[in-house]
């Protein structure tokens, strides 16, 4: 089943874009499956944006109702839904993003690492999608189908680090108070973010063949520039659509 609904449709996007871009270049297509799944999930990534920075404009009050009604525990969580629909928060819709990308990136993986990648296994192609002329896995030197490439790796690690920073900075730029051991614990919680996480992408990256390093790149400067437009909307006040 997983490879029915979700190996084989990525399997076939992957080749039919190889059989698109120039020379049958493995890392262009990486480039334009990855562009094209973030376009795709857009609603999926902005909706989860929209719920983060709703849970983080009301804190404030959560703190408040938390500590009025502490000895009510029925009547808390009453307050704490009321607050979440005032506020618009989907609480999913975070942990979705997350199931969505994990799913893709095994999808991904399977499809190019699993059937005998850079072998056409023309078996999984859909009628309609013809086996490329040539493939090069060959992107900017590197052997995509190899792994330890130390300086891919450490581009995966710069730019998710630049990605969550610019997360943090977002969600962090809010006038709304909260207790001292409150705002310990979300510095806490952002160093471990800010730090761990770019060193365990970076890590898997170093890992995994070169392919998993420019998928995550490619995706890390996605967020980037999504996080540059998300700034834009709060600066001038607008709704993140």
């Amino acid at each position: 089943m997983f490879t029915t609904f979700f190996i084989q449709p990525i399997y076939n996007l992957f080749v039919f874009l190889l059989g698109i871009v120039p020379g049958g270049d493995v890392g262009l297509a990486i480039i334009a499956i990855t562009l094209l799944m973030r376009f795709v999930l857009y609603p999926v990534f902005t909706s989860s944006i929209r719920t983060q920075m709703a849970m983080q404009a009301m804190q404030g009050e959560l703190e408040i109702i938390s500590e009025k009604y502490k000895n009510n525990p029925q009547e808390l969580a009453k307050q704490r839904m009321g607050l979440m629909k005032k506020h618009n928060v989907r609480p999913f819709a975070g942990f979705l993003a997350l199931i969505v990308q994990f799913v893709l990136i095994i999808a991904l993986y399977y499809a190019l690492f699993r059937e005998g990648f850079p072998e056409i296994d023309t078996a999984l192609l859909y009628s309609f999608v013809s086996s490329p002329p040539m493939v090069d896995t060959n992107f900017f030197g590197i052997n995509l189908l190899t792994p330890h490439h130390i300086i891919l790796a450490l581009v995966v690690g710069l730019t998710q680090y630049l990605a969550i920073r610019l997360t943090i900075m977002r969600t962090s730029n809010n006038n709304q108070p909260i207790s001292p051991e409150r705002a310990a614990a979300l510095k806490m919680q952002n160093n471990m973010m800010l730090y761990f996480m770019p060193v365990f992408i970076g890590i898997i990256s170093y890992t995994f063949p070169a392919a998993v390093g420019v998928y995550f790149t490619v995706s890390n400067i996605v967020s980037l520039g999504q996080e540059w437009v998300i700034r834009k909307q709060v600066q001038a006040g607008k709704e993140v659509l």
